[in-house]
């Protein structure tokens, strides 16, 4: 039977300032200034990368990509309505990128560098299998490059445009899909560019078909426009979902609904940048009704 998951916070390790260091200097690590736009100054955002670096360590993973992989500078935007983006994937061949295929399945969809999902996956090695749909493809490689490096065998990466592959992905699963993260996507704060994000109707229901009864969702956001317009879209099933705190009256919230803390135990990256800067995070989690 599975199990909920863990619902405390990591315990966050006071840090000391660091030395000042140029933008020029990250760059050439291939992080790109465009990736976090909320740090205000080449200085915060050092000092924020080391955070992640410390908060991060225990992976233990190389800052060398190797030369497979390469410099990883992408553009923090991307258009998933670009033909190229459209065009389904190949799906996994389950039992070579995992050893236990019938493992139930937590997905994050947008996972980004993916430590997140790394720093889950080394704590529930034979409980939990792990996949990352990732829209930039250099970030799914890097990913992928130290799940290898990692030598685990319960995470994929894969470079994906969730609203085109993600149905098509988890019916062909062998075991049972238990959770779903949407964390920090991408704004695009243009109107006109709103039909660019990632939650929308067409994956919001085939994330809740998909789901098991008892399985959640979580999403979150440090814009809280990008948050309220994800959650318009999860509250609208209340006929299949339920909000975590109806479930378990320990899991607080704020007067708005909002998430007091977050569930999963690690922080994300953007989280760990956005909270610097002394931004809110806006978090929900659902859980599909029996």
């Amino acid at each position: 039977m599975w199990c909920a998951l863990p619902r405390f916070i990591r315990p966050i390790t006071a840090v000391s300032p660091l030395p000042n260091s140029s933008l020029a200097t990250l760059c050439r690590r291939g992080v790109s200034a465009a990736v976090y736009p909320a740090i205000s100054s080449p200085e915060k955002l050092e000092y924020s990368t080391q955070i992640v670096t410390r908060e991060y360590a225990d992976l233990n993973i190389s800052n060398n990509d190797g030369q497979e992989v390469g410099h990883v500078r992408v553009r923090q935007h991307v258009n998933p309505l670009s033909f190229s983006k459209m065009v389904p994937v190949e799906l996994p061949d389950w039992n070579a990128v995992y050893k236990d295929a019938t493992l139930p399945l937590m997905v994050d969809i947008g996972s980004g560098s993916g430590r997140f999902l790394l720093w889950l996956a080394k704590r529930n090695c034979g409980l939990k299998n792990y996949l990352g749909l990732e829209i930039r493809p250099k970030l799914a490689k890097r990913a992928e490059h130290w799940v290898h490096e990692l030598e685990l065998n319960n995470i994929h990466f894969k470079h994906a445009n969730a609203t085109v592959s993600f149905k098509q992905f988890i019916s062909t699963y062998p075991g049972p899909l238990v959770l779903v993260s949407i964390l920090c996507p991408d704004p695009h704060f243009k109107k006109k560019h709103h039909k660019r994000r990632v939650v929308q109707k067409p994956l919001v229901d085939s994330i809740v078909d998909c789901l098991i009864p008892g399985g959640q969702i979580f999403i979150q956001s440090d814009i809280q426009e990008v948050a309220v317009d994800m959650r318009k879209y999860f509250d609208a099933e209340f006929d299949k979902l339920v909000h975590i705190n109806h479930v378990d009256r320990n899991i607080l919230c704020d007067n708005d609904g909002w998430l007091l803390s977050n569930p999963m135990g690690i922080r994300t990256e953007r989280e760990i940048h956005a909270e610097l800067e002394g931004a809110s995070i806006y978090r929900r989690m659902y859980q599909k009704q029996w």
